[in-house]
C-alpha cells in the first residue's frame, strides 16, 4: 500500500513537471527574469508588453514579490533511469535551473512531492505567473530601451540604413530599366523624306491643338508643339512624348522662335471668355505681337501658315447665318474685345504678310467646339453643362436660354484645318456646324443624355453675349470639299464619358488619356 501511494505521488509529481514544461513552450520558450527574448513579459495584474531589458519592469515585479524566498518557486526531484535524483527547479518569473546528478543522500522523493503538493495548495498561482501565463499575450513593437552607445543598437541601424539604401539603389535601377523599354505609341503612317513634312503647331498642348497633334502624327509626319501651357496641358499630348517624330517646346509665342519647319498652325491664345479675360492684355499680345512672330517665321523659311482665327470676329451679328463676306458687329471696348479684336487685328496681319512679304497664309473662322479634353472650368456651354449634369446640379443659363449656338465636334475641325491647309484657297473659311439650336434645347439634350435630375435655372445674361450664331459654310463645301460629319448626340456621348472619368480621378497615377482614332478608323468613317 505504501509503495502504491508512493508511485502514485511520483506518477503525479511527474505530470505536474509536464504541464510545467508545456507552460514554458507556451510562454515562447527560456524566459528570463518574466522577459520572453521576443519582447514580452507578464506582469502581475497586468497584461501589458515590455520589451527585453526593460529593467525598471522586472525591478517592479520584485518589489511586489516582497523579500526572502519565492513562493512560486517549485522544485521536483525525479529519479532518472540511472537511479540518480535530478532536481528541477522552476521560479514563478520562468526560470529553470538544472542540477544532475544529486546524491542518494539527498531529499527524498516523497518529501520532494509533498512540498510541490503543499506549495501548490497553499500557495495560489498569481496573475501572470508562468501557469496563467498561457493567456495568449498581446505583442507590441519593442520600444526604444537600448542607449545610443550600446554596440548592439548601432549594429543594428547599420544594417537598417544599409538595407534602405539597397533597396533605393534597386528602385533606381528598375526606372533605368523601365526607361529602356521602348514605350508603346498609337500606331502611324510611315513617309519617306519626300513626302514627309515638319509641321510646328502653337498652342499644341490646349484642346484642338491637342487633336490636331494627334492626326497629323498618325498620318507620319514629324510635329513641333510650341506652348506656354496657360490653358494647355502637356497631359494633352503625353502620349507623344519620346516619339521619334515628337518634339514639346515650352516656349510663349510672344517671343521670338527660330527653327526650320514646312508648315505652321497657329492656335496659340485662350479661347474661352475666363481664359481670355484673366489677362485681357496677355491676349491681345498674343494675338498680335505672336501673330507676327508665327509670320516672321513662316517668311523667314517660306513655310505656310494658317491663322486660327474665331466667329467672335462677327461679334453680335445683324445677318444669319454669317458668311465670310460679312464684316461683323463688335464692339471694341467690351469684356470681349481683347479677343474679339485681336483676332481681327490677327486676321489683319495676315493678309498684310501675304500681300507685302509673299506669306503663303489660311485664316479658319473656327465656330464653337466641342469634345475631349475640354478644359472642366473654361466656362463653355457644353463644358459647364456636362459637369453640373455629371455632378447631379442645377444647370445654369445666362439670360433666357433662347440665344442660339452651332456646336461641332472637335474632329470634324481637325478634318476642316487640314484641308485648308492643303488647299490652295486663301480667303478666310467659316469651319463650323450649320445646325443651330438654342441653348434651352442644348441643356435639355446634356441632361437627357447623362440620366441626371437637375433643374436648370437662368442668370441674369453677360455683356455683349451674342443672341444668335450659325455659320454659312457654303465657301468650305465649295472651296474644300468640308462639312461636319459627327452627329451631335454622338460627340456628347464621348465627352460626356471623358468628363465622366476625369470626375472619378483621386490622384495623379490614374490616367484619362483619350486615346486618338487610328487612320483607318477615320478612313472608315
Amino acid at each position: 500500500m505504501v509503495f502504491s501511494k508512493r508511485k502514485m505521488k511520483q506518477f503525479l509529481a511527474f505530470g505536474v513537471m509536464i504541464v510545467l514544461v508545456v507552460c514554458l513552450y507556451k510562454s515562447w520558450g527560456s524566459p528570463t527574469n518574466g522577459v520572453s527574448h521576443y519582447g514580452v513579459a507578464y506582469e502581475d495584474g497586468d497584461d501589458s508588453v515590455v520589451g527585453a531589458g526593460d529593467n525598471t519592469a522586472i525591478a517592479d515585479q520584485a518589489n511586489r514579490r516582497g523579500p526572502g524566498p519565492s513562493h512560486e518557486r517549485l522544485v521536483l526531484s525525479v529519479s532518472n533511469r540511472h537511479g540518480l535524483k535530478e532536481h528541477n527547479t522552476i521560479d514563478g518569473d520562468g526560470e529553470v535551473d538544472h542540477n544532475d546528478a544529486v546524491n542518494a543522500g539527498g531529499p527524498s522523493a516523497i518529501d520532494d512531492v509533498d512540498r510541490v503538493l503543499k506549495q501548490s495548495k497553499h500557495v495560489p498561482m498569481r496573475k501572470g505567473s508562468l501557469v496563467s501565463g498561457m493567456q495568449k499575450p498581446r505583442i507590441q513593437p519593442l520600444p526604444d530601451t537600448f542607449g545610443l552607445d550600446d554596440p548592439e543598437r548601432e549594429a543594428r541601424l547599420d544594417e537598417l540604413h544599409e538595407a534602405k539604401r539597397q533597396i533605393l539603389e534597386l528602385e533606381r535601377k528598375i526606372q533605368e530599366l523601365e526607361g529602356r523599354i521602348p514605350r508603346k505609341y498609337p500606331d502611324v503612317t510611315f513617309l519617306n523624306y519626300k513626302n514627309r513634312k515638319r509641321i510646328l503647331i502653337t498652342g499644341g498642348a490646349g484642346f484642338v491643338g491637342s487633336h490636331l497633334v494627334d492626326y497629323l502624327m498618325m498620318q507620319g509626319h514629324e510635329v513641333i508643339v510650341a506652348d506656354n501651357f496657360f490653358t494647355g496641358r502637356k497631359r494633352n499630348v503625353e502620349h507623344w512624348l519620346g516619339h521619334e517624330n515628337f518634339e514639346l517646346i515650352h516656349h510663349d509665342i510672344v517671343n521670338p522662335l527660330f527653327i526650320e519647319v514646312d508648315e505652321i498652325y497657329h492656335l496659340a491664345s485662350p479661347a474661352s471668355p475666363p481664359h481670355y479675360m484673366y489677362n485681357p492684355v496677355k491676349t491681345i499680345k498674343t494675338n498680335t505681337l505672336g501673330t507676327i512672330n508665327v509670320l516672321g517665321l513662316a517668311k523667314r523659311v517660306g513655310a505656310k501658315v494658317l491663322i486660327a482665327s474665331t466667329s467672335e470676329v462677327y461679334g453680335d451679328p445683324d445677318v444669319h447665318p454669317q458668311p465670310e463676306t460679312y464684316w461683323g458687329h463688335v464692339n471694341p471696348i467690351g469684356p470681349r474685345a481683347c479677343y474679339d479684336e485681336g483676332k481681327r487685328v490677327s486676321e489683319t496681319l495676315s493678309y498684310a504678310y501675304a500681300k507685302q512679304e509673299k506669306v503663303n497664309v489660311r485664316v479658319a473662322r473656327i465656330f464653337n467646339t466641342y469634345g475631349p479634353r475640354m478644359h472642366m472650368n473654361d466656362g463653355r456651354v457644353v463644358s459647364n453643362f456636362i459637369i453640373q449634369a455629371l455632378q447631379n446640379q442645377s444647370i445654369t443659363i445666362y439670360g433666357s436660354g433662347r440665344q442660339t449656338r452651332s456646336f461641332q465636334y472637335v474632329s470634324d475641325l481637325v478634318d476642316g484645318l487640314v484641308s485648308l491647309m492643303a488647299s490652295n484657297y486663301t480667303q478666310p473659311v467659316n469651319l463650323g456646324n450649320p445646325v443651330e439650336r438654342t441653348i434651352q434645347d442644348f441643356a435639355e439634350i446634356i441632361r437627357d443624355l447623362v440620366g441626371c435630375k437637375s433643374q436648370i435655372i437662368e442668370l441674369p445674361a453677360v455683356e455683349d453675349d451674342p443672341q444668335r450664331r450659325k455659320p454659312d459654310i457654303s465657301r468650305a463645301k465649295k472651296n474644300i470639299n468640308w462639312e461636319p460629319r459627327v452627329p451631335l448626340q454622338e460627340g456628347l456621348l464621348k465627352t460626356i464619358n471623358y468628363f465622366r472619368k476625369e470626375l472619378a480621378r483621386s490622384n495623379h497615377s490614374q490616367r484619362n488619356i483619350f486615346v486618338p482614332e487610328t487612320t483607318e478608323f477615320r478612313s472608315l468613317l
